[in-house]
């Protein structure tokens, strides 16, 4: 494979995902603690990249002056695009940047510094790009699907990361100010084993002597256990845990993945249209922080309220700097995309008991005499096992038609519907379903889950 061929986004973007591939094709049938392993072996071997210690990291670039890049993935990450273990790191163009960072692989979240490692934890993967002092100049890995990965990452996005981090490292601590927001406020725990979900499954170790996998905390988990913690309590999700880091797709931009964050369309009547933004455009800081990466856009978007906040741009557009505040209207946030994300699969347990739901297509509304901004959402799948078969002991099938939900018709996608059962019904209470089967309308109550 030729590494240096960039011109295809989708080649890119396999090939950044081979940085985290864990074996050759030739290893398929090895079981997943035999690949966790292996990988082990062949990292430590290798010598490249240190091996799961943040703390070995931390003392070399504190000695050595470098920069650190932090790459956490699952281990391993069986939902990401697979390649053959041909590995980016002999790349002509990466492997010198490279050269020039302190390299850790960090392969599971136990014992992980929430308060300094903030990421969207419903990604297989996040990079960190980072002073020894915890000052972060900027994250990378960005995911809009639950698999694939193209139009979001690639390889040459990740050099532009990494040249954009070593750039902030050779003026550091000079710019450290315009950095300060790039660090977030603590969370609810300070790692993700003390999590109330988590605390007796996980310690904050893995067990190398045992069996690896079982006790790995998987990024997801981590906002899985958010949402419990706030659920358990009988309070309201935050809107920033319940649709975190936000895509720019949802203020109307989408970014060229081999850029830092490059305009490549702006929607038509979308915050970003009406703020003047325009295709072509570099963005080069929001909300005051530097821009490395469509990450580090989101990292910007995911701290800024919710409330009709304006939010500062930078951009440079045909070399020349321009200023530009984008208005982010009331609700913003639920304009994302919920059902691909790991994490749905815990909403769907609390508040549709288990369902997994779609739309029908308009010649479907159209039989069923179902208006367009109506409610009308198939169901796709109902769990079967215990927590997550409410619906199915309901009595409810695979192909029934959802066209009302706790009194609301107006709900039109899986995402509306998540959304307002969270905020409206607490566990416990019993919610109104009904139901058209076979043209004939249903109705059923679906008890809430913590």
């Amino acid at each position: 494979m030729n590494v240096r061929r960039w011109s295809h986004p989708l080649l890119g973007t396999l090939i950044l995902v081979s940085i985290w591939a864990v074996v050759a094709s030739s290893a398929t049938a090895q079981t997943r603690e035999e690949k966790v392993r292996e990988d082990r072996r062949r990292v430590e071997g290798d010598g490249f990249w240190i091996y799961n210690d943040w703390a070995a990291a931390l003392a070399e670039a504190t000695k050595s002056g470098k920069p650190i890049v932090v790459v956490l993935r699952c281990i391993p990450c069986e939902e990401c695009v697979k390649l053959d273990d041909n590995l980016v790191d002999e790349d002509p163009v990466l492997r010198p940047l490279l050269d020039k960072f302190v390299r850790v692989r960090l392969v599971s979240t136990n014992g992980l510094n929430l308060n300094l490692f903030q990421y969207d934890f419903d990604q297989s993967f996040a990079v960190f790009l980072l002073n020894a002092d915890g000052t972060i100049y900027g994250r990378f890995g960005t995911r809009s699907h639950r698999t694939e990965w193209v139009g979001d990452v690639s390889l040459e996005g990740l050099a532009r990361a990494l040249e954009g981090a070593l750039a902030l490292h050779a003026g550091y601590p000079a710019n450290r100010d315009s950095l300060a927001g790039k660090v977030g406020k603590p969370l609810e725990f300070t790692s993700p084993e003390q999590y109330p979900a988590l605390r007796d499954k996980y310690s904050s170790q893995l067990a190398t002597s045992g069996e690896i996998v079982k006790s790995c905390i998987h990024c997801h988990q981590i906002g899985d256990a958010q949402k419990e913690f706030y659920r358990t309590k009988n309070e309201p999700i935050p809107e920033s845990i319940l649709f975190p880091y936000p895509h720019p797709k949802v203020i109307g931009l989408t970014f060229d993945p081999r850029t830092t964050a490059r305009i490549k369309t702006v929607e038509s009547g979308s915050p970003a249209d009406r703020a003047g933004l325009r295709s072509g455009d570099l963005i080069k800081t929001l909300g005051s922080q530097p821009i490395l990466s469509t990450a580090d856009v989101q990292w910007a978007l995911h701290h800024t309220s919710p409330d009709g906040a304006l939010v500062d741009c930078e951009v440079v557009r045909d070399s020349v700097p321009m200023q530009v505040k984008i208005q982010l209207p009331d609700g913003w946030r639920r304009e994302g995309d919920l059902s691909w994300r790991v994490s749905s699969w815990g909403l769907r347990r609390m508040t549709t008991g288990g369902m997994v739901l779609e739309s029908i297509s308009s010649e479907e509304r159209s039989q069923l005499g179902i208006q367009s901004n109506h409610l009308a959402l198939r169901v796709k799948h109902v769990g079967k096992y215990r927590p997550n078969s409410i619906a199915h002991e309901a009595g409810i099938k695979i192909g029934d038609i959802v066209v009302q939900f706790g009194g609301r018709d107006d709900l039109e996608t899986e995402t509306d519907l998540l959304a307002y059962g969270l905020h409206q019904f607490k566990p416990g209470e019993k919610v109104s379903v009904s139901i058209r089967r076979d043209g004939k309308p249903l109705e059923f109550k679906l008890l809430m889950q913590p």
